[in-house]
C-alpha cells in the first residue's frame, strides 16, 4: 500500500495544494463509491498523475483482498456448524 501512504502524506503535508485536493477527493469517492471525473485526473501533474493511477491499482487490489477475506470467514462459519 505505498501509493496510498504516499498520498496520505502529501495531503497531510500540503492541504491546499491543488494536486493534494484532487487525491483527497479521487479517494474520497473511491471509499463512497461515488462517481469521480477522469478529467480531473489530467489536472495533475505528472508524479501525481502516476500516484493516483496507483491508488487505483492499490484500491482495488485491497478490495479483491478484502472480498477473499469474508469469503473465507463466510466459508470457516459454515464448517464451524458443520
Amino acid at each position: 500500500m505505498h501509493a496510498i501512504k504516499e498520498a496520505r502524506k502529501f495531503i497531510e503535508r500540503k492541504p491546499e495544494h491543488p494536486n493534494a485536493q484532487i487525491l483527497a477527493r479521487l479517494v474520497l469517492s473511491l471509499e463512497a463509491e461515488k462517481d469521480f471525473s477522469v478529467n480531473q485526473l489530467y489536472a495533475l501533474d505528472y508524479e501525481r498523475f502516476k500516484l493516483a493511477l496507483e491508488i487505483l491499482h492499490e484500491w482495488r487490489l485491497d478490495r479483491y483482498i478484502g472480498s477473499k477475506a469474508k469469503l473465507f470467514d463466510a466459508a470457516l462459519q459454515v464448517k464451524e456448524q458443520a
